[in-house]
């Protein structure tokens, strides 16, 4: 898929920022004469120009969302599958195109920084460590996973951010962020985290405090304060990514993935 569908998609979205030396030919009617090589022009007693091309090479940087409530799913796979399956989508588009791929791996804080690096092998170690990988804690934090993108990434990169931003307070760091990397927020979220159905009174568990309370699900009231407070989530999560010049995707998790990154790029 990466191979066949994102390979090109990606080349034609992120470009190099740079322009490297590639060549002298002659001078063409319409050429820009500031890229005349007066050198090259003088030895050979004719107009030639300098032939410059745009640095392809890349980083993309992966942040993922590791915290507990990754762990739910009420249709085929948990949200923290998907987020995987992205993940691994976009790391091999990006070595389509020789680009480096690093990851950092959060919750409550850092838990894992792989730099940026080259080749199949250290995709594929990615890969693995998003499957196998266990958090020392399962709480959110994203304002401390920027704040640690910061501290880890001096140059421009392109950062994608995958996680449900079941979170609060993070839009100043995301600002900093997004004046220095090319950042996406992925929202990967299922059904059930923005509205809950009629079960009578069942017990939540809180996958990120552990803690288990008993909820009325047959009081319209307690639903509709629950849809409220998920849409403002939401809303929270797309206004601090716009207002920082990042882009946007939301993705529900039993949705096709697939159609929303081509989507994204292609607007982009």
């Amino acid at each position: 898929m990466s191979n066949h569908i994102f390979g090109g998609e990606y080349h034609s979205t992120f470009k190099g920022r740079g322009m490297t030396f590639s060549e002298v030919r002659k001078y063409q009617f319409g050429d820009d004469i500031r890229a005349i090589d007066w050198n090259v022009t003088a030895r050979y007693s004719e107009p030639y120009i300098k032939v410059f091309e745009e640095e392809r090479e890349l980083t993309m940087m992966l942040m993922v969302d590791i915290s507990g409530s990754g762990f739910f799913g009420t249709t085929s796979q948990f949200k923290k599958d998907t987020i995987t399956e992205i993940s691994a989508t976009l790391a091999f588009s990006a070595i389509q195109n020789n680009d480096k791929v690093g990851l950092i791996l959060f919750a409550d804080e850092g838990e894992l920084y792989i730099p940026p690096k080259k080749g199949r092998s250290h995709v594929l170690r990615i890969i693995r460590e998003l499957i196998e990988f266990q958090p020392k804690t399962k709480k959110t934090n994203i304002n401390g996973a920027l704040q640690f993108l910061s501290s880890v990434m001096k140059k421009r990169a392109i950062v994608f951010m995958l996680s449900d931003f079941i979170d609060e307070g993070y839009q100043r760091t995301l600002k900093i962020a997004g004046n220095k990397h090319d950042v996406t927020g992925i929202r990967v979220y299922d059904k059930c985290d923005e509205e809950i159905p009629n079960l009578g009174m069942i017990p939540m568990l809180d996958a990120e405090t552990e803690t288990v309370q008993l909820v009325n699900t047959s009081s319209k009231q307690v639903r509709k304060n629950y849809k409220i407070n998920a849409l403002r989530l939401k809303s929270e999560f797309i206004d601090a990514f716009k207002k920082s010049g990042s882009g946007v995707i939301n993705v529900r998790e039993d949705e096709d993935y697939v159609r929303k990154l081509l989507g994204y790029f292609k607007a982009k």
